[in-house]
């Protein structure tokens, strides 16, 4: 695990992975190269302390940062890109949807759904990584908040709270035809029944809503 810079962070390595569409019945597999990713989502003090702003319902230092946006997320990362000297990932544009990924910065950003799914199966291929009162917050066992991250048991690539807890953003539209540019979700929260935490399940949002059980972990592109 790298602990250098503002968060520990986990190498992944390369690898592929399924990804499915219920609506359209459609599969298919994305090919990765290794990247980096937050061993746990973003606390509430690490975004205070990047952005000034506490946007939590819940508040908790160590309790992950939540109704936050895709925008919002977005802008995090470009801030704590800047902070470190990184060269930010993102480019903004007039709207969520002119909103431009450099593939080639060395910045912090929001994983991939392809990323994230490969890391939260840590080279499973069930549909959760353990027993899920071990390693998620969920309805069943959260009395019905959010938890300090990093109190459940971490997959065998040291990834905290991929399932439950809060649904995390990722930087991909969900279904351009039918929902525009409504971006993807992972993970499963602490309101969800024990079926909506699974590492194959979707949820979608508009980039511009704040949702109390939604935040975001952070990626970095391994260096070429």
């Amino acid at each position: 695990m790298d602990t250098a810079g503002t968060i520990p962070m986990v190498t992944v390595r390369a690898g592929r992975v399924t990804l499915s569409d219920r609506r359209t019945q459609r599969s298919w597999d994305v090919e990765l190269s290794p990247y980096r990713l937050a061993a746990h989502p973003v606390t509430q003090e690490l975004y205070a302390k990047v952005t000034g702003e506490r946007p939590s319902s819940a508040r908790g230092a160590r309790l992950p940062v939540e109704g936050v946006s895709w925008l919002d997320a977005v802008r995090f990362c470009n801030a704590l890109s800047r902070q470190e000297g990184l060269t930010p990932a993102y480019r903004p544009g007039p709207a969520a949807e002119d909103t431009e990924w450099d593939g080639h910065a060395d910045g912090y950003r929001l994983p991939s759904e392809a990323e994230w799914e490969h890391a939260c199966r840590a080279g499973t291929d069930t549909a959760r990584y353990g027993e899920l009162d071990e390693i998620a917050w969920h309805r069943g066992n959260s009395g019905e908040r959010p938890h300090e991250v990093g109190g459940r048991r971490p997959n065998a690539w040291g990834l905290y709270d991929t399932l439950g807890n809060v649904w995390e953003w990722c930087w991909d539209v969900y279904d351009a035809e039918v929902y525009g540019s409504y971006r993807v979700l992972r993970g499963g929260g602490w309101f969800d029944e024990r079926w909506s935490c699974r590492a194959s399940v979707r949820r979608r949002s508009h980039p511009t809503f704040r949702i109390d059980d939604t935040g975001f972990r952070i990626a970095r592109s391994a260096p070429r």
